[in-house]
């Protein structure tokens, strides 16, 4: 579909209007229209905050403007030490293998169960180079060791083309879900402390954020940066070192075990008192600590609630571990880059630009519903995934060249912050809404700094 119908499309679900101002040149464009598909993403947040303000009866006929080398540049390019550069998220055995039936797998091992998955499906429990792990791969078919790895707790995709992930039940299943999908809920308390100002729209919202990696972090730190109390709860056993400078400006961080009584208690007090919630686990991963579907809803009548997954809400894979370098093997993407650049390997996007964009629709969804709640006076709850935003990546029509020019200048032109691990330069925000932008006072480094509770 062409970026307007596109754009009709995310007016419709989140039910706003306006004319977005488009400055600057994209540069991210390859075999996939990526810039395009971001670009219309967040134009669809401005604009959803345009019609949030102009629901509180702020800042009328603003204008709305998006600057699109900035968009690129908020897909993971948007910030840098001032002096160095940030170590690799990637663990050496996470990577794309070739396999013994001619196809490619890629795999997943940042986090330490993943690994140990991988490496137990594999029966390389001893494996120390990259290596041993190639050779014990090339010994393999792509699907049947997908299907190892995922039974054993890990993740990982085999290469599929287009075709062959339309034709799958997973695939067929995704496609036919909306790009965001809402549903109704019941009538909101009215003990908000949400003050929304012209320059802070979410000045006061108190935001759960229950995510993790690039695409619920990416939506919360959106929220953030327009005025919201964004609270992001960790067990002890997690961390993301490599990861949370790109997505932790302007928030808040504390460690709760919900899995003892007095977690779970701490949790649900939090939730019972917030406005948003932001969720990106796998399906069923937050029903075991007491916050099923209806418990939520009863604990916070009016909640506004955005979920996030790998590879949709429907479907044999609904419920499968998923990361945006995964759902490109999955959907196609990795081959369509690799006929593209006529490569004997697969070629990703130049950015994780699934993760980046859902992230900016899931912040324009939770935005969308306070709307809904200061009209309706109703709550509500939002879905996306990744495979689902793969999807509309795929239908865009359009491609352009490829090129890095700007990226480095854009960062260098914003905001320098301190932190406790060095001074961060963050590029200038993408978007502005009259005075509303994205503004941070800092940057989270490492998790479990802030108390469990709200400000």
């Amino acid at each position: 579909m062409h970026r307007d119908t596109a754009q009709d499309e995310l007016r419709r679900i989140l039910d706003v209007g306006g004319d977005v101002r488009l400055s600057g040149v994209a540069h991210l464009d390859d075999a996939l229209p990526v810039s395009t598909l971001a670009t219309t993403a967040m134009s669809a947040l401005a604009c959803a905050v345009d019609a949030l303000l102009q629901g509180a009866g702020i800042e009328p006929g603003a204008e709305v403007r998006v600057d699109r080398a900035l968009v690129d540049a908020w897909l993971g390019r948007h910030i840098r030490p001032a002096q160095g550069s940030f170590p690799s998220p990637w663990d050496p055995f996470s990577g794309a293998f070739p396999t013994a039936d001619g196809s490619w797998i890629r795999t997943h091992a940042n986090a330490p169960h993943h690994r140990a998955a991988l490496l137990t499906a594999l029966a390389l429990p001893d494996a120390q180079t990259v290596e041993e792990l190639a050779s014990a791969i090339a010994q393999r078919s792509a699907e049947e060791l997908e299907s190892a790895i995922v039974a054993a707790g890990g993740a990982a995709a085999a290469l599929r083309t287009r075709a062959e992930w339309m034709r799958s039940a997973p695939g067929s299943a995704v496609a036919a879900e909306p790009l965001i999908a809402r549903t109704d809920s019941g009538p909101a308390r009215s003990d908000s402390t949400w003050r929304p100002a012209p320059d802070r729209p979410l000045a006061g919202l108190r935001v759960l954020d229950l995510t993790r990696v690039i695409a619920g972090p990416a939506a919360t730190q959106v929220l953030a940066g327009l005025g919201a109390d964004v609270l992001r709860i960790d067990p002890d056993t997690w961390d993301e070192p490599a990861v949370l400078p790109y997505v932790m400006a302007g928030k808040r961080s504390a460690r709760l075990d919900a899995k003892t009584p007095a977690g779970r208690r701490a949790l649900a007090d939090l939730l019972a008192a917030a406005d948003v919630l932001v969720h990106g686990y796998r399906a069923g991963a937050i029903d075991p600590l007491g916050l099923g579907e209806g418990e939520r809803q009863r604990l916070r009548p009016g909640l506004v609630e955005v979920g996030v997954r790998a590879y949709g809400w429907s479907g044999p894979w609904a419920g499968r571990r998923g990361f945006d370098s995964l759902v490109q093997f999955s959907t196609g993407i990795a081959d369509i880059g690799r006929r593209h650049a006529d490569a004997a390997a697969p070629v990703s996007l130049p950015v994780q630009a699934l993760d980046w964009t859902t992230g900016y629709l899931a912040a324009a969804a939770a935005v969308a519903g306070l709307t809904r709640r200061q009209v309706s006076g109703r709550g509500s709850t939002w879905r996306l995934s990744l495979a689902r935003t793969a999807h509309a990546l795929t239908t865009l029509e359009g491609e352009g060249a490829a090129s890095d020019s700007g990226a480095d200048s854009v960062v260098g032109a914003g905001q320098r912050i301190e932190t406790q691990d060095g001074a961060l330069l963050l590029a200038p925000p993408p978007f502005r809404v009259g005075e509303a932008t994205l503004r941070f006072d800092r940057v989270t480094t490492r998790l479990g700094g802030d108390p469990p509770a709200w400000l």
